[in-house]
């Protein structure tokens, strides 16, 4: 997986940072504690790192577990929702893919426009 595609594919952000020490089987035992979500259903989980410069993504193949990781090499910052209560977020993969390359997904991108005269 080069970066993840498909309409029907689930993705579950984690939205604590976590240590980016943790492996594969620690990234799943945290989907199926925290996040309540059975690692092995073919669903994505993310998880970043707590300086936010890095993050990784787990899901079952198959026959076993694939771990994708990509860190900043900049100053700039992976932006994750840090205002919500739940443990997880629901993305699509048109987000997540947003969310890689930078992009705040949890503000609007402009301010609403407001016309008064079409001319």
């Amino acid at each position: 997986m080069m970066r993840p595609c498909g309409e029907g594919l689930k993705i579950y952000l984690h939205r604590a940072p976590i240590d980016m020490r943790k492996g594969r089987n620690a990234l799943a035992t945290l989907a199926q504690e925290v996040l309540k979500v059975d690692p092995f259903s073919g669903a994505l989980f993310v998880y970043v790192g707590r300086r936010f410069n890095a993050v990784k993504l787990i899901y079952w193949e198959r026959n076993g577990f694939a771990l994708w990781s990509k860190r900043i090499e900049s100053a700039e910052k992976y932006h994750w929702p840090r205002m919500l209560e739940e443990e997880s977020v629901s993305l699509t993969t048109e987000q997540l893919n947003w969310l890689l390359d930078g992009y705040d997904i949890w503000t609007q991108p402009h301010r609403m426009l407001k016309f008064q005269h079409a001319s």
